[in-house]
């Protein structure tokens, strides 16, 4: 039986690297790929960031996705591997812990299908995390989805950006989104851009280096 088809297909998930090595450094980011991508990939968001003192860590999802449907789908079309990616998050996360490094240190970032898990981690384990950068994506959850999870960002300031006109992430939701984790108690900065692609905007990046430093 593989590992897509039991209850934890992303536990083997192997993980790409970037910047300092994480014994080393200031702070840590850990940066989630997209549908259809790799843990490669993804780790053009840190060169193009560019920040110093920081490992970069991109974990890779089974079969290059982190679960099967869109994020409007109903949460049990997407299980077993919504909630193995989340387990996956929070377990690379306990481990930078392990090694001396305090979640107010650590970033979690994402784009596109990743960007809405890091939203979606973040909300379900909400405490005071060096940053969420949420690049095309929004929380998880069909329409009329009630978010309503323990815990507070205390503060955590995170960006959210995406086209006014995107084909994968309705901008409703984008807007949705930063209102929760704004109840939630994230210092959330909101970019909507008008006529871009499913892509991230050179904006995105200064305005996300502006908060991390």
């Amino acid at each position: 039986m593989s590992e897509r088809k039991t209850g934890d297909p992303h536990r083997s998930s192997t993980i790409s690297n970037y910047g300092e090595p994480l014994g080393q450094a200031d702070s840590a980011m850990i940066l989630l790929h997209g549908r259809g991508a790799t843990s490669q990939e993804i780790l053009f968001l840190a060169e193009l960031l560019d920040l110093p003192g920081f490992a970069y860590l991109a974990p890779q999802a089974n079969g290059n996705s982190w679960y099967p449907y869109r994020f409007l789908a109903p949460l049990a079309q997407n299980e077993p591997w919504l909630s193995s990616a989340l387990s996956l998050i929070g377990g690379l996360i306990k481990d930078i812990e392990s090694r001396g490094m305090p979640a107010e240190r650590i970033v979690l970032g994402g784009f596109s299908q990743g960007a809405c898990l890091a939203a979606e981690f973040a909300l379900r384990n909400a405490r005071r995390y060096g940053g969420l950068l949420v690049f095309s994506g929004g929380l998880i959850g069909p329409p009329g989805t009630v978010w309503d999870y323990p815990g507070n960002l205390r503060g955590t300031p995170a960006l959210l950006g995406c086209s006014d006109c995107d084909p994968h992430i309705p901008v409703e939701r984008v807007l949705e989104s930063s209102e929760v984790l704004e109840r939630m108690g994230g210092e959330v900065t909101t970019k909507i851009y008008p006529n871009l692609a499913h892509t991230v905007h050179p904006d995105e990046i200064q305005v996300a280096r502006g908060i991390l430093k």
